[in-house]
């Protein structure tokens, strides 16, 4: 007797700044149907309600957000949180442009953008954690 096994499908790790901006919107208030989206990217954006549904469905084969129905609608929820997004991101970042290597990384953050008092605060606390 053999036993079928079903695997989950691997989230996608690519989100495109588009697909971004939906993220951004369910992570500050999960399970929005399309047409809350909709109206919720209609300052920022000027894309047509079709794009935002295609930007939705992909954001669900990808395994970042996941449906239900209400009726006759769906709601979205994320998948994955914001937090696990960015260090996944900063990740792939840090693998796709510098080998891996995070000292060349954080150069040229801070030529391109300085630092504050405050984040070389935040930066020696890390430190010192890094090194016990």
């Amino acid at each position: 007797m053999s036993t079928l096994v079903v695997i989950e499908p691997e989230m996608k790790q690519t989100i495109t700044s588009a697909e971004l901006e939906i993220m951004n919107i369910l992570w500050q208030q999960a399970e929005l149907g399309a047409a809350e989206i909709i109206e919720a990217l209609k300052d920022k954006q000027s894309w047509h309600p079709r794009t935002i549904k295609t930007l939705l469905s992909r954001l669900v084969d990808k395994g970042c957000l996941a449906t239900k129905t209400d009726g006759r609608r769906y709601l979205y929820h994320p998948l994955i949180t914001q937090k696990d997004y960015q260090k996944l991101a900063a990740g792939q970042l840090v693998d796709r442009l510098f080998g891996g290597k995070m000292a060349p990384l954080i150069t040229e953050l801070v030529d391109a953008r300085g630092l504050n008092d405050e984040d070389i605060e935040a930066l020696e606390a890390l430190l010192g954690k890094q090194k016990k």
